[in-house]
């Protein structure tokens, strides 16, 4: 599809002409347009350019005069210096400077002959304000340059060519040539050239335009436009033009060519054509300082560029996103700073997002809205009752003129689904950046309402992740689509516990369906969590009355944090909690191997609820052995190691039973030894548990007790007024003979009856001297090597009482220098003396900081 890039408008029109004239060339500089005439006239016309409403451009055209060079001749190329205010004429061959006000000749013969063709360089490699670079060349096949100043043409240097030149164009030290056949580059600095393709001249006219440094435009063979380097390179793809061009010139981002009835516009980002305007007669065209002027024999019109706003505009309408996005960026923004064109391209964005979007090429339209910085509301706003219902949002009418994506999707279900999930995406990557920042709402309730519709993982992570969600909104979108847990959250996170904890407690009563609610646990840790006492007890007894044990993690798992209250004081828990056995069980244990809590009476209450469960299974008709295996572990493990309870008031009760073992770790709370381990040995005959007993009741305390229990348990063993004493031999032989038990000889000795014989002793007698003859030499030996480190602490002595020390008056403290008032003083290994107080480590020189052995 065709742009509007350009409109002819008449600049200078016939009548303005002398009768039976013919234009054969214009020259433009400033508000100055001169004409070449084929009667060998040069004109001078002031145009004047002013903007009309409603945007119209015209021109307003007056002659300043006339030259007639008298040489009968066409006037064949015009070429302005306006900083020399000179103008260059070729006509008949012959190059000539005028004045460029009143357009006389320029004394002092400033003429060059025998010139077919000449152009100015536009990037001359010789840059002088009153000098002007061009290149010329001539009928004798050779090319020649020339510095031009006000009054003279100083020839600079000659470059030969095989052919004569028809056509050149000149960029720095580079001359693009058109000789008979082919083009060439030539650098003539060096001499180099570089042959490019040859043409056609009876098909093809030898076009040549600059347009960038260092890089030509020439009318090639087949009516191509080929871009051509100074390397002899093409870097773009060429144009395709019509035949029998006049002329060719560039206007960024635009090649415009002229033929004998049109004038093409192809752009140069994709080498398309965008525009053809027809025109009859034309006989040159050009661009001047930014100005675009194209002439007929009679006439001369200006071809003004269309803004490129409008020309965006158009391309968008035709849905032509990449061309409008690619013209924005590479248009001329004269008039606009740097932040308005920024913004009025962030629309254009915006406006070829919305292209995209409605095209279903959605990743386009997510970067072009990211990339455009698009408020999105105006994206959410296309989607039915996704915008909050607070908002007073309203869409612009000028980015779009989409209704909902029920009209994109054409009511398909389908396609509705593609652009939600489309909207899912471009929220989740916009959240929390600069493209989100101040819709926090307008995203998060968007995103709520999708997630809940669809039932999506990510709904309860958007709801606890510091959302905006719209409270009001929200609760009746959710209660919609049955995302009850949801609910729950978000109440929790607006601070709304008891409403959270309403519908939480329905979902595990099963009044509502959840499927993902977590269960009554994370009821139990909202309660443990929550610092509302008051709305904590108001749900205890409904959790407790269905998970005794969880329930309880509510006053357990409480945050170490939490300031104490009247509500949540141990004691007030304690008393509330029993009506529920196995929680008041739980919140002791809770109390005591948790927190370390040391009062008497928690040990005592625990200890008498583990009791009690005891006596409770033994009197039930079927007692698990496993459950009651279990309960009477926990009960030792309390007993034996609280030494809080009471022990009188647990001892009343187990005295009753026939729980020997725990009676046994009772009487040994009482120091009543004796009575603990006949009990062990007598009642459950368990020697193994007897002599472990005498292990842990004597651990942290002197060798001696250890002996006294070891000795108690042996006698235990050897009472002669038990009646099945005999049984008891065995164990009492292992008991002497075990590495574990420690006795004093002379009390075993006084014990054992006399009818046993010496071999039943025997290991235990050669054991017990084994370790005295040890213990008797290992006291020799320490003796021996304490008396050896004496000898040599007196011998050190000596040696250091050897050399005298001298203490006068004029002895001064090395470290302070200072006298020494007291007797007393310190002398270090290496001589140096100091003063008490300044001695700091005896082992290292204050002065030196020699580090003296420590060990001899």
């Amino acid at each position: 599809m065709s742009v509007k890039a350009f409109e002819l408008v008449p600049a200078i029109e016939r009548d303005k002409f002398m009768q039976k004239i013919q234009i054969e060339c214009i020259e433009s500089s400033g508000k100055n347009l001169y004409v070449g005439t084929d009667s060998c006239f040069v004109v001078h016309f002031m145009i004047e350019e002013k903007v009309v409403p409603p945007g119209r451009t015209q021109y307003r055209a007056q002659k300043q005069g006339h030259k007639y060079l008298a040489l009968r001749k066409p006037i064949v190329q015009l070429k302005a210096a306006s900083a020399l205010t000179r103008i260059m004429v070729l006509c008949d061959n012959t190059l000539t400077l005028l004045n460029m006000f009143d357009l006389e000749p320029i004394v002092g013969g400033a003429k060059i002959k025998g010139v077919n063709t000449f152009c100015l360089n536009e990037n001359p490699t010789r840059s002088s304000p009153f000098s002007v670079e061009i290149c010329v060349a001539l009928k004798k096949k050779v090319i020649q340059i020339y510095t031009v100043t006000e009054d003279k043409m100083i020839h600079v240097k000659d470059v030969a060519t095989p052919e004569q030149a028809v056509n050149l164009s000149l960029d720095g030290p580079f001359i693009c040539v058109a000789l008979a056949a082919d083009y060439r580059i030539i650098n003539f600095e060096t001499g180099e050239f570089v042959e490019l393709f040859p043409y056609e001249s009876e098909f093809t006219p030898p076009l040549i335009k600059r347009i960038s440094k260092e890089e030509f435009l020439l009318s090639g063979p087949s009516a191509l436009g080929m871009f051509v380097t100074s390397a002899g390179i093409s870097q773009r793809p060429p144009v395709q033009w019509s035949d029998q061009l006049v002329a060719i010139t560039y206007s960024h981002p635009y090649v415009l060519a002229l033929s004998e009835e049109f004038i093409t516009v192809h752009s140069m980002f994709d080498q398309q054509q965008k525009q053809t305007i027809p025109f009859q007669g034309g006989r040159c065209l050009g661009e001047f300082d930014g100005r675009l002027f194209v002439a007929s024999g009679r006439e001369i019109y200006a071809l003004v560029p269309v803004h490129w706003e409008k020309q965006v505009q158009g391309l968008l309408g035709d849905k032509k996103v990449l061309e409008a996005l690619e013209l924005a960026r590479n248009a001329k923004k004269t008039g606009l700073t740097k932040e308005k064109f920024q913004k009025t391209f962030n629309r254009i964005q915006q406006q070829a997002g919305f292209i995209e979007f409605s095209e279903g090429n959605f990743e386009s339209a997510s970067d072009l809205f990211k990339e455009g910085q698009l408020d999105v509301r105006e994206l959410i706003s296309i989607y039915p009752l996704l915008m909050p219902a607070t908002s007073s949002f309203t869409r612009s009418s000028s980015l779009h003129d989409i209704a909902d994506i029920n009209q994109l999707a054409k009511h398909s279900t389908e396609n509705v689904k593609k652009y939600k999930d489309f909207l899912v995406l471009y929220l989740e990557g916009i959240r929390g950046t600069r493209n989100g920042l101040g819709f926090k709402v307008d995203v998060d309730t968007a995103l709520l309402k999708l997630y809940a519709e669809y039932n999506s993982s990510e709904l309860t992570t958007l709801i606890v992740s510091e959302s905006g969600c719209d409270l009001t909104d929200c609760v009746t979108w959710l209660q919609k689509y049955n995302r009850h847990h949801a609910l729950g959250l978000l109440y929790r996170y607006h601070g709304d516990h008891e409403k959270a904890l309403q519908v939480w407690t329905k979902i595990a009563g099963g009044e509502l369906t959840d499927e993902s609610f977590p269960g009554l646990e994370f009821i139990i840790e909202v309660l443990a969590n929550l610092s509302d006492h008051e709305l904590v007890w108001k749900y205890v007894d409904w959790v407790l009355e269905r998970d005794q044990e969880e329930g309880v993690k509510i006053f357990t798992e409480r945050p170490s944090t939490e300031p104490q209250t009247e509500r949540m004081r141990p004691d007030t828990i304690i008393d509330y909690l029993h009506r529920f056995p196995k929680a008041v069980i739980a919140y002791l244990e809770y109390l005591i191997f948790q927190r370390k809590l040391e009062k008497e009476k928690y040990h005592t209450h625990l200890a008498v609820l583990y009791l009690d469960a005891v006596l409770q299974l033994v009197k039930s008709d079927n007692p698990v052995k496993q459950e009651l295996d279990q309960s009477r572990s926990k009960l030792r493990h309390m007993l034996q190691t609280s030494s809080l309870y009471r022990v009188q008031l647990i001892l009343g009760k187990v005295k009753e039973t026939d729980m020997y073992a725990e009676c046994a770790i009772l009487y040994g709370k009482l120091e009543e030894h004796e009575k603990a381990v006949r009990l062990l040995v007598h009642k459950l005959k368990d020697y193994g548990a007897a002599e472990n007993y005498c292990l842990v009741n004597s651990q942290g305390k002197e060798p001696g007790y250890r002996k006294r229990l070891f000795q108690i348990l042996l006698g235990v063993y050897l009472d002669p007024n038990y009646e099945k004493s005999d049984s008891l031999v065995v164990p009492a032989v292992s008991l002497l003979n075990s590495n574990e038990s420690d006795f004093d000889v002379i009390k075993v000795l006084r014990l054992i009856p006399d009818n046993w014989s010496v071999g039943l002793l025997s290991q235990f007698l050669k054991r017990t001297v084994r370790l005295s003859v040890n213990r008797s030499r290992t006291t020799h030996v320490e003796r021996m090597l304490s008396r050896g480190e004496n000898l040599q602490l007196k011998a050190s002595t000596i040696d250091i009482q050897k050399q005298p020390v001298v203490m006068n008056e004029e002895r001064l403290c090395a470290v302070c220098n200072r006298a020494f008032s007291e007797s007393t003083f310190v002398r270090y290994p290496n001589g140096v003396i100091t003063h008490v107080h300044c001695a700091k480590n005896k082992n290292i020189c204050p002065v030196t900081g020699k580090l003296f052995n420590t060990k001899k």
